[in-house]
């Protein structure tokens, strides 16, 4: 047959289906909800080539000389036409379509997605090279799955597989066809509270597609769950004035106002609630540490469509108080929270990063109104953006009229250590610009006048380890900085260095592309900016180690920012445009980034290290290094690096070794995903996520083996450097730091530590 459908499809049918289609069909087995689908096999392509007689003249056009420019342009161009004006047999296409009929009503909106195979091979990893295509019915199903096939010879592919010296005729392709989930409500869930770990489900919902809720952009329903006995404790209805939906003619995602019948009404029912939290326990019980669960509802039905660890839980642990809830318009059952001092209550919202303080509000309606912030003032806006960050570290507090948990308010307060309560409804239209007010990160309040603080609360001092003897490893353990605004909050953890400090987040928070901002403003401009980034965090740590990252933001951060138009439109932007390819494509605009570095070590910050994103092989390596060193930044006397996030980096990472690297750092999350064929944005196979994998721990073991032996020291900055089983494995290994995320230091500290002990004790028993 053409297709084999993912409820019968395993792990051991993988040279059949590809990694995906594999995983999908695990995915489907375990019981998770997970949308239903077919894979067109890869059979199907193989006979397709060779019934149609095109398969030697498809490979003899990629054998070519994969250093020529033009000679791979013109492979992929004669093996993309060869597939692409072949005619698909009657018999398959109608087999493609049969199937299709079957999902749904029929008519259903599909994404066709690649799945390759040869994931079976030791020495060669294929992620990234094929295409997905989104929002794809009948009349152009089958069209779309020959591209899909066609994306098997891009130019990118076919150099990798000619550099590997792999022949191009042992790899195949299968295509995935899955229903899109079209959500009716969709929203977050977190296993426990994000930052203050209590033991409480926190829900949040919001009508229509789940982009609205995790970009902050409406403010979402609030339901807070007891862990102990499973019920309610409070639901706050928000007032939903936008919703994101898919276009039915185009299937482009588009805004629309929220029906006034349901702006005010209660997104879930009880028995959604009921179903949401057992399905957030099974998560939490599959990866054993607290998630944060994206889910959608359709037609009735909730599907899983991304879980990741939350990372965030303050280390004190100060339960957050009740918040107060709003009548539910449909009947189900909900308690009010009384709150001594409701009377001065102006506002409620979300505490979504904790701690009381009093300031003056700053309405910022426009970046312009930013400039008037000053230190102690409390922003209230209607949703934070990157380009705010500077004020929000300027501010003691911040208010925001729309967002939830996981916008961005939220999440760069958390890491700044600054109070916020968000969602608050109407803040910016009825306080007064320079009103004195009161706000409450725990409970959510925003209250009139100004409180003589309880305590005095300090973003510093909060961070700062409350236990006063740091503990001794030789291990080293780091920090991993987002924002250079939060470096002096990362420092007061003690930590021996940063371990990360990402320069997208400087460049974002411009508003503006790269060559957007250059155009506007000029290069020394630009090179200001990163300097400035780079210097504050180098300053705070001197003289411990500050590992820098150069850009690697991908192309839908960018695509948000003023000049943003002309990036490429892409499925999954992680396998896509970014890291140490995009440098390369764009030598100019590199050695900007390239500057910075040289006149940060001309002003004498030499504790500063350069750190290469997503790099694949040592050539890749070596024009790094050799632009570098062109800028004015000698390898031989800095220290430098590079990112190991593929497979092809940890298996090639002796011949990168060769061109003198001082150190290699695990990026985990796109290690576990290139090496298991999970796409951890992918709703479909969020599920099979996981760091912990034998792969992927293999995987690093080797990596860290192989450097010692060169002499290469090793960390990790992943999100699963934070995890007790981790930390373990790689001080079994001999791993040379660690860094972690600000609230986590001690604690790795701690678990470091111990193992060190234990090796110890070992060795002398």
């Amino acid at each position: 047959m053409a297709v084999a459908w993912l409820d019968d499809v395993r792990s051991t049918d993988i040279d059949n289906v590809g990694g995906k289609g594999a995983s999908l069909g695990e995915l489907t087995a375990a019981g998770l909800p997970v949308p239903s689908g077919f894979v067109v096999t890869a059979g199907t392509y193989r006979d397709f080539i060779e019934d149609a007689g095109i398969d030697e003249e498809l490979f003899a056009a990629v054998d070519v000389d994969h250093e020529n420019t033009e000679a791979l342009r013109e492979a992929h161009e004669r093996a993309h036409e060869l597939i692409v004006e072949t005619p698909v047999p009657d018999d398959v296409r109608d087999g493609i379509l049969s199937a299709y009929r079957n999902l749904g009503d029929g008519e259903r909106f599909v994404a066709v997605r690649s799945s390759a195979t040869a994931e079976d091979l030791p020495d060669a990893s294929f992620a990234g090279q094929q295409e997905t295509f989104l929002n794809v019915q009948e009349d152009a199903l089958v069209e779309r799955v020959k591209e899909c096939w066609a994306s098997l010879f891009s130019q990118r592919a076919i150099y990798y597989r000619n550099r590997q010296g792999f022949p191009h005729e042992k790899v195949d392709i299968a295509v995935v066809v899955q229903e899109m989930v079209d959500a009716e409500k969709s929203g977050v869930l977190f296993t426990s509270h994000p930052s203050t770990g209590e033991s409480q489900i926190i829900i949040e919902a919001a009508w229509g597609l789940g982009e609205a809720v995790v970009s902050g952009s409406v403010s979402p329903d609030n339901y807070v769950i007891d862990r102990e006995t499973n019920g309610v404790e409070t639901i706050t209805v928000a007032d939903k004035k936008m919703m994101m939906l898919k276009d039915e003619e185009t299937g482009e995602t588009i805004e629309q106002p929220v029906p006034d019948d349901k702006r005010s009404v209660r997104v879930l029912t009880d028995e959604e609630i009921d179903e949401l939290v057992e399905l957030g326990e099974r998560v939490e019980d599959h990866y054993e540490t607290p998630q944060d669960v994206e889910w959608a509802v359709h037609e009735g039905k909730i599907y899983m469509l991304q879980s990741r660890p939350i990372t965030t839980i303050d280390d004190d642990g100060a339960a957050i108080a009740d918040a107060d809830v709003k009548a539910d318009a449909d009947g189900g059952s909900a308690s009010v929270a009384e709150e001594k001092d409701s009377g001065d209550v102006l506002f409620r919202g979300l505490g979504s990063s904790p701690g009381i303080v009093s300031g003056k509000a700053r309405i910022v309606t426009k970046l312009d109104h930013l400039d008037q912030v000053g230190d102690g003032d409390i922003i209230v806006t209607e949703m934070t953006m990157p380009d705010m960050v500077p004020a929000m570290k300027r501010a003691a507090g911040i208010v925001t009229d729309e967002g939830g948990m996981t916008s961005h308010a939220a999440i760069i307060s958390r890491e700044l250590g600054v109070p916020a309560v968000v969602g608050a409804g109407s803040a910016t239209r009825q306080l007064e610009d320079g009103q004195s007010i009161t706000i409450d990160g725990d409970k959510g309040t925003v209250r009139e006048g100004t409180e003589p603080p309880q305590e005095e609360f300090e973003p510093i001092e909060e961070a700062r380890p409350k236990t006063p003897v740091k503990p001794m490893t030789a291990t080293e353990v780091k920090v991993n900085v987002s924002i250079p605004e939060a470096a002096e909050r990362a420092a007061a953890t003690g930590a021996d260095g940063v371990g990360l400090l990402r320069t997208e987040h400087m460049v974002l928070s411009l508003g503006q592309t790269p060559t957007k901002y250059i155009a506007e403003n000029g290069e020394r401009a630009y090179v200001d900016e990163l300097v400035d980034g780079i210097r504050t965090a180098a300053e705070e740590f001197y003289p411990r180690p500050v590992r820098v990252r150069t850009l690697d933001a991908p192309t839908d951060e960018f695509r948000q920012l003023e000049g943003g138009d002309d990036e490429p439109k892409e499925h999954n932007p992680m396998l896509g445009y970014r890291g140490i390819r995009r440098s390369l494509e764009n030598p100019d605009l590199f050695k900007h980034e390239l500057a910075a570095f040289r006149r940060i070590f001309d002003m004498g910050y030499d504790n500063v290290e350069v750190m290469f994103p997503l790099v694949n092989d040592a050539e890749e390596v070596a024009r790094a290094r050799d632009l570098m060193q062109e800028a004015g930044v000698d390898p031989r006397k800095r220290t430098w690096g590079v990112m190991v996030e593929t497979p092809a980096a940890a298996l090639g990472v002796e011949s990168m070794a060769a061109e003198g690297i001082d150190f290699i750092s695990f990026g985990t999350n796109d290690l576990t995903q290139y090496t298991l064929a999970v796409d951890r944005n992918n709703e479909r196979v969020a599920g099979r996520f996981d760091e912990l994998h034998p792969a992927v721990l293999k995987l690093i073991g080797d990596t860290i083996e192989t450097c010692r032996e060169l002499d290469v020291k090793t960390s990790i900055c992943g999100q699963a450097a934070s995890k007790p089983q981790m930390v373990q494995f790689l001080v079994e290994k001999g791993v040379s730091s660690v860094s972690a995320n600000i609230d986590a230091v001690r604690d790795v500290q701690h678990e470091v530590k111990r193992v060190e002990q234990r090796l110890l004790l070992d060795s002398v028993r």
